[in-house]
C-alpha cells in the first residue's frame, strides 16, 4: 500500500554536515515522495517496541529483563568499569533507543555492583570528535557524573596477542579492571562481515588502531577477515578484563528489544539468526533495484544513512548476496555494474555529514550545501539547485530514472519517488517467497544457525 510520506526523525545542526545547517525541508515534505510500509511489504517483519521520537520506556525494562540474566558478580564496588560503545549506534531512530540502553547497563552495574568508577568509552569512527555533539543531546555526561571519554583510532595503542599474532587496540577504552561491550544488531556494512560475527566487528572497526583497523578492510579478503576481531575478543588480555555484553536488538521496522550474554559469542549467534530472518527479505529487495536516484536526508555518512532500517551500504552494495557464504570472497567485476555503484545514477545531497559517498551526478539542495560538496568534491559533477524540489527535479532529467529512494532516517517505512514505490511493491512478494524457500535456509545451514523462535 502506498502512504503519504513518513516522518523521519528530526535533524539538527552538526559542524560535520555538509553547510553545517540543517535543511529547512526534508524530502518527505516533498508532494511527490510517498512511502510504503515496511509491514506492508513483508508482513512477517516483527512490531517494535520502540521507533524514533517514542517513549524509551519499553527500551529501559527489555534492557533490565536481558540484564537479569548476566553475572556480574566478578565486578567489585572498588574496581574499574568502561562501558564501550560505538558512535555509530546513535544514528539509529535518533540515537533515543541505544542512548537508553547504556544508561541502564551503567544504572544496573552500579545498583548490583556498587561499582562508582563506571565510565563511559565512545569509540568514533575516523575522529575523536563526533562525542561533542552526541553526548549532550542524550545527556550521557550528566548519567555518567561526568565519567565519559572519547577515542578514535589513531589515539596511543596497546599491543595485544593473539592466535592469529600481535594486533593493536586503543590503550584508554581498555584502561579499566572490567570491560562490557554494549553494541547493535543493525547489519550496516553486510559486506564486510557477512553477518558472520557481526557483534565481534567493533574489536577491529571501534576499539582497534588504524593498523589492525586496516587488516579487517585490506589484508584479508572480507569474509576471512572476521578472524581479526574474534582473534582480539578471544585473546587472554581481552578475557581477563572481559564482563559482559548488551545489543539493542532490531528489525526494519523499529527496535525489537535487547539481548545480554557474558558469552559474546553466544549473544552473536542468537543476534545472527534475528538479523538473517528479520532483514532478510528487506536487503533482496534492495538488490532488485537496478537504476535509482538516492536523496541523502540524515545524519551521519550517507552509507550509514537509513531507509525502512536498512542502510544506504545495502544499496550501494547490492550486486551480490553478501549472506551467501557459498560466493566467491572476491566475485568477478560485474560487466555493466563495474564495481555495483553504477545502479546509483545520482545523488541528492539535502543532508549528511562530510565526505559522504556521491555519484557521477550530485545534486546539491542549495547553495549552503553545494559550497561545501564543490570545496570537498572537485572531481565529481556537483549542480547546485535552488532548492530540494528543484535538486530532485534535476536528478531525474539528468538521471534517466523517476525512481528515487530517500535516506532519512525511517524505520517501519521507506519514503521514496512513487515510481520507485511501485517497483518494490510488485518486487517484493517473489522476493519474500524466495527468501522463505530457499535463501534463509541456506543461510542458517550455513552458520550452523537454528531458526529462530521468534523472527
Amino acid at each position: 500500500m502506498i502512504r503519504p510520506a513518513a516522518t523521519p526523525p528530526p535533524l539538527s545542526a552538526s559542524k560535520f554536515a555538509y553547510g553545517r545547517k540543517a535543511p529547512a525541508m526534508r524530502a518527505a515534505d516533498l508532494p511527490d515522495i510517498c512511502s510504503v510500509n515496511v509491514q506492508d511489504l513483508f508482513p512477517d517483519i516483527p512490531d517494535p517496541i520502540h521507533r524514533a521520537g517514542e517513549d524509551t520506556t519499553p527500551v529501559r525494562d527489555a534492557a533490565r529483563r536481558a540484564l537479569a540474566g548476566v553475572d556480574m558478580s566478578k565486578i567489585q564496588p572498588d574496581d574499574s568499569v568502561n562501558i564501550l560503545c560505538s558512535e555509530h549506534g546513535f544514528s539509529m531512530m535518533g540515537g533515543d533507543a541505544y542512548a537508553t540502553l547504556i544508561k541502564t547497563v551503567r544504572d544496573e552495574v552500579v545498583e548490583r555492583t556498587g561499582a562508582t568508577k563506571v565510565k563511559l568509552a565512545m569509540s568514533s569512527a575516523a575522529s575523536k570528535f563526533e562525542s561533542a555533539e552526541i553526548i549532550p543531546r542524550h545527556g550521557l555526561d550528566e548519567h555518567f557524573e561526568g565519567k565519559t571519554f572519547n577515542f578514535g583510532p589513531y589515539d596511543p595503542g596497546i599491543a595485544i596477542d593473539t592466535e592469529i599474532g600481535r594486533l593493536y587496540g586503543i590503550r584508554k577504552a581498555y584502561a579499566a579492571k572490567w570491560l562490557i561491550h554494549v553494541h547493535y544488531d543493525d547489519p550496516r556494512e553486510i559486506h564486510y562481515h557477512h553477518v558472520n560475527g557481526r557483534l565481534l566487528k567493533s574489536f577491529t572497526m571501534s576499539y582497534a588502531r588504524m593498523e589492525t583497523r586496516s587488516i579487517f578492510h585490506q589484508n584479508f579478503p572480507t569474509r576471512s577477515a572476521n578472524i581479526v576481531p574474534r582473534a582480539i575478543y578471544e585473546s587472554p588480555y581481552i578475557q581477563q578484563r572481559w564482563g559482559f555484553s548488551a545489543a539493542l536488538s532490531t528489525s526494519p521496522s523499529g527496535t525489537m528489544g535487547v539481548d545480554a550474554d557474558n558469552d559474546l559469542i553466544a549473544l552473536d549467534r542468537r543476534l545472527g539468526a534475528l538479523i538473517l530472518s528479520r532483514y532478510g527479505k528487506m536487503v533482496q529487495l534492495f538488490s532488485t533495484i537496478d537504476a535509482c536516484f538516492v536523496v541523502a536526508d540524515d545524519t551521519r555518512w550517507l552509507p550509514y544513512q537509513h531507509a525502512g532500517g536498512l542502510t544506504a551500504c545495502s544499496l550501494y552494495e547490492n550486486g551480490e548476496d553478501h549472506f551467501d557464504l557459498d560466493l566467491p570472497t572476491h566475485p568477478p567485476a560485474h560487466p555493466d555494474k563495474g564495481m555495483f555503484k553504477a545502479h546509483i545514477k545520482g545523488v541528492v545531497m539535502n543532508y549528511a555529514w562530510k565526505l559522504a559517498s556521491t555519484a557521477d551526478l550530485t545534486v546539491a539542495a542549495d547553495a549552503n550545501v553545494g559550497k561545501d560538496l564543490l570545496r570537498i568534491h572537485p572531481d565529481k559533477d556537483i549542480v547546485v539547485a535552488n532548492d530540494l524540489a528543484e535538486a530532485v527535479q534535476i536528478a531525474i532529467d539528468r538521471s534517466g530514472t523517476d525512481k528515487g529512494i530517500v535516506f532519512d532516517g525511517c524505520y517501519g517505512a521507506i519514503n521514496m519517488t512513487r515510481p520507485m514505490a511501485e517497483f518494490l511493491i510488485a518486487k517484493a512478494p517473489e522476493v519474500a517467497r524466495h527468501v522463505d524457500e530457499v535463501l534463509l535456509p541456506k543461510w542458517l545451514r550455513q552458520r550452523n544457525l537454528p531458526t529462530p523462535v521468534a523472527a
